[in-house]
């Protein structure tokens, strides 16, 4: 199943940095919505992402419309800490494509807007945390919500047993 991240207006270059390491170390493609909060080539964003770049599959649209209308509303999954319900209760594998899931995050600032979240309100997801607290670091709930998808496909395609060096093994 191909995990397709959008963010919407990210920020804060060393997130989107982030996210695109954990988009290469997962397959997942990632789409940039337009107007983002720094330069593509700027450093932080490169560090972040470190030597990730490569085969990294990157879309980039020049806002919402542009977005929305090579792919419809209804297909995404939204994060938000607004989301009614959490990610561990949603069918996240049903009734989209069998082989593509759209996870969609807004701005670091504001999150997604509050409009597209009311139309799609079945569609909204939070991940679960103290009360009072107002939301998670970006690139962490990124890396929570593809990892749950993941963990739901049994991490089909990818290595999930680590082996120890034969010195480090010996010590053991």
């Amino acid at each position: 199943m191909k995990i397709n991240i959008v963010l919407f207006q990210p920020e804060i270059p060393q997130n989107t940095g982030n996210i695109s390491r954990t988009c290469s170390a997962t397959d997942s493609a990632l789409h940039l919505v337009h107007p983002l909060g720094f330069s593509l080539d700027e450093k932080h964003l490169r560090r972040a992402g470190l030597d990730y770049w490569e085969g990294l599959e990157i879309f980039q649209y020049k806002d919402d419309d542009d977005f929305f209308s090579k792919h419809p509303e209804s297909g995404l999954w939204y994060f938000s800490q607004k989301g009614a319900k959490s990610l561990w209760e949603a069918n996240l594998l049903e009734g989209g494509p069998c082989d593509e899931i759209w996870l969609a995050f807004g701005r670091e600032s504001r999150g997604l807007d509050e409009d597209l979240l009311v139309r799609n309100r079945e569609r909204t997801l939070r991940i679960p945390m103290l009360e009072g607290k107002r939301s998670l670091n970006l690139s962490n709930s990124v890396a929570i919500a593809v990892y749950e998808v993941l963990r739901r496909t049994g991490f089909e395609g990818l290595k999930t047993c680590g082996k120890l060096s034969s010195s480090e093994a010996s010590d053991a």
